[in-house]
């Protein structure tokens, strides 16, 4: 039975929706700055697919609800600093659980700093159509096994990523999600993040015990 909640993540950010899935593999934490309704609910969708898989999530947005995405959300230090304030926000029994983060757009930088910065805590990062480019000299800091995912058919992004991904120093993979774009719209593409993601953050954070 899962576990639903709305968690006080602190002003000026908005709830997070906390999904704890008792006796999981670990929490997968969201890191988007969208503002576009139909963005988030695919991230919504990814959520419930990865809840499926005994994975907990807590969905959310880096940007409060008064803040403007159109000038915040490619500030990857202030998402990085909201991003830490999220995990800073967990409740205790979820202080010592093994995190993943799933970043898209400047999100998924902010994600490999703050992996850099809480190696103990963050086991795994999946960047969704993310530009992990954006971490900087992070990059090489960071020791979470890094998966970045990105749609075949987006050839600017994917070379800033091939760029980023050259820069990590810790396992790290790229996969390709055929024909997809930037936001992975196109018919099955969800279906192949839900897949790569989930199979990522199972074989990092610790597959769900044996009922």
């Amino acid at each position: 039975m899962y576990e639903r909640s709305l968690l006080d993540l602190g002003a000026p950010l908005a709830p997070g929706e906390l999904c704890v899935v008792p006796g999981g593999a670990g929490l997968v934490v969201f890191a988007h700055a969208d503002g576009e309704a139909r963005t988030t609910r695919r991230s919504a969708d990814l959520a419930l697919r990865l809840q499926r898989r005994e994975l907990g999530t807590l969905l959310f947005d880096l940007l409060g609800p008064e803040e403007s995405h159109a000038t915040l959300a490619q500030d990857v230090p202030l998402l990085t600093a909201r991003l830490e304030q999220v995990l800073q926000a967990l409740p205790p029994e979820l202080k010592h659980v093994p995190i993943g983060l799933i970043g898209t757009d400047a999100g998924a930088a902010a994600a490999l700093v703050v992996a850099a910065r809480r190696p103990q805590q963050v086991r795994a990062v999946v960047s969704r159509g993310g530009r992990p480019d954006l971490a900087g000299a992070a990059l090489g800091d960071v020791r979470a096994p890094t998966l970045l995912l990105v749609g075949a058919a987006d050839a600017e992004v994917l070379e800033l990523n091939r760029q980023a991904y050259a820069r990590l120093r810790g396992e790290k993979r790229i996969d390709l999600v055929p024909r997809a774009t930037h936001l992975f719209l196109e018919a099955g593409a969800l279906d192949a993040v839900a897949q790569h993601a989930g199979d990522w953050f199972l074989a990092h954070l610790g597959p769900p015990p044996a009922r």
